[in-house]
């Protein structure tokens, strides 16, 4: 371990901010994290709610395969992370089509033919992406220290590396076109699926090598998380508290102090103030713009704008449902319409031998769909009977599409607990509710870690490469490198 004079304030657990928190700690850096909630995880924790125990948001494990940013993180933190692969990632259905999205890309040429040379060169540009973030990807540059460090990366991965420059201002409708591919309606949707819960966007949009990476995850594996996803935050808080740090639940931050360039410390709902020589603020943006008269460089505004969040179910669901669908995760999709608003779900249920999650015979089930804040803000000021019947309505088409592709889903139901944007901006404080990211539209504009304050960081899913756990732990690495880059200098 390192020794570093530092002393360095997380704003919230979410595994961006503890992820890059236990790395600064088992430098040397006397880490303190604060969460106003009173467990880990954010939009990647497990939480209870009468004898179940429900993923919040994210709920298939990416990036634990060999050399993958979780499996880098475990092993460079001594945490042996309680994970089991799974052969299938999810099952996609879509009227009568059903599609088993395992490590090959088998079965999808199987029933599109004509998309083999498409996958074959999404496997070739997936393969040089990985290589090149297996670090801190210097991107989006902060210095000539960046710019020398990225084109090193370039250099070291030729002549892989140069294959990317046709994809980085191309979109995913683009490159689809370029196969002749951009026509076939029924495979355009399943890629617009796919890319929807992993690029919060579609293909009209999407950036191509943002889309190579997220038709990928299946391929890289996709692992199930004993106690839940949110054993991963469980377990880097632990790794922050061994390396003589502390992860403070019940801590809500409220104010941020700062002075010209520099931020001093930050006080708390409680009364408490905490000084500082770094801040790591595992917010949204917009979020952080409430503790400070503060707007990121680029593109401010930008995730008020465009950004999604979630409309989810938690059900308490008879195993025997999972066991016939032959899939503990499911993507369903409905026969038209524009994708997300419930009609499209993804629905993750616990696994079989993971018992502590729900009472026998049962599974604790997450059914989430994209839905945008606005509509939910809007009915909760016209009172909450206005709001009450959105959420029901919106239950009740969930449910319905649901039905379509389990029929007995209704009567196996045991327990419904539904959550909008609201409860999302109540339970992560992320304004509006905003969860999942940024729309990955686009390689150049992008946030980084860096703030107008020269000791301000941020962390999280808002930041360059964006959700999923694999994105979020390769962006806080870079967070914990620019840190201890501008803050060792002081």
């Amino acid at each position: 371990m390192e020794i570093c004079d530092l002393h360095c304030v997380v704003i919230g657990a979410g595994i961006g901010g503890l992820a890059a928190g236990a790395l600064l700690a088992r430098r040397g850096v006397q880490v303190v994290v604060l969460e106003a909630q009173h467990y880990p995880g954010g939009c990647a924790a497990t939480f209870s709610s009468g004898d179940y125990r429900f993923d919040a948001g994210a709920t298939v494990g990416c990036g634990f395969h060999s050399g993958g940013p979780l499996d880098r993180l475990g092993r460079e933190l001594g945490i042996d992370w309680p994970v089991r692969s799974e052969p299938l990632a999810w099952q996609y259905r879509h009227r009568d089509l059903r599609l088993d999205l395992f490590s090959s890309r088998g079965n999808i040429i199987a029933r599109f033919p004509r998309s083999k040379p498409f996958w074959y060169e999404q496997a070739r540009l997936a393969r040089t992406l990985w290589r090149l973030s297996a670090d801190a990807l210097p991107w989006p540059v902060s210095g000539a220290r960046d710019v020398v460090a990225l084109a090193g990366r370039a250099l070291g991965a030729l002549p892989d590396s140069a294959r990317l420059l046709p994809f980085a201002r191309r979109t995913a409708q683009e490159w689809l076109a370029s196969h002749g591919l951009d026509a076939d309606a029924e495979f355009v949707r399943f890629i617009d699926a796919q890319l929807l819960i992993s690029a919060q966007t579609t293909s009209r949009e999407a950036n191509a090598l943002n889309t190579a990476i997220a038709l990928d995850l299946p391929v890289a594996g996709t692992w199930s998380v004993e106690g839940g996803i949110g054993t991963v935050a469980r377990r880097l808080a632990d790794s922050i508290e061994r390396d003589g740090g502390a992860v403070l639940y019940g801590k809500k931050v409220t104010r941020l102090d700062t002075i010209n360039r520099e931020a001093l410390g930050v006080e708390t709902a409680d009364g408490d103030a905490l000084a500082a020589d770094a801040i790591i603020a595992n917010l949204t943006p917009d979020s952080l713009a409430l503790l400070d008269d503060f707007r990121p460089a680029g593109e401010a505004g930008v995730e008020s704008a465009s950004g999604w969040s979630a409309f989810m179910l938690y059900l308490g669901l008879d195993a025997t449902l999972f066991e016939r669908a032959g899939a503990d995760h499911l993507q369903i999709v409905a026969s038209a319409g524009e994708l997300g608003e419930c009609r499209s779900l993804f629905v993750s249920a616990s696994p079989a031998g993971d018992a502590g999650r729900a009472p026998e015979g049962q599974r604790a089930v997450t059914v989430s769909t994209h839905t945008r804040p606005e509509r939910w803000f809007e009915a909760l000021r016209q009172g909450r009977a206005a709001y009450e019947a959105l959420k029901r309505e919106y239950a009740d088409r969930a449910l319905a599409l649901l039905c379509e592709q389990l029929p007995e889903a209704r009567g196996a139901i045991r327990s419904l607990t539904a959550a909008t944007p609201h409860s999302w901006e109540r339970w992560t404080g992320r304004r509006h509710g905003l969860v999942g990211g940024y729309p990955q539209t686009s390689l150049f504009g992008v946030r980084g870690p860096a703030t107008k304050y020269r000791n301000l960081f941020v962390a999280g899913d808002s930041i360059f490469p964006g959700q999923s756990l694999p994105g979020v732990v390769t962006g806080a690495r870079r967070t914990a490198e620019l840190l201890l880059r501008r803050c060792s200098k002081k």
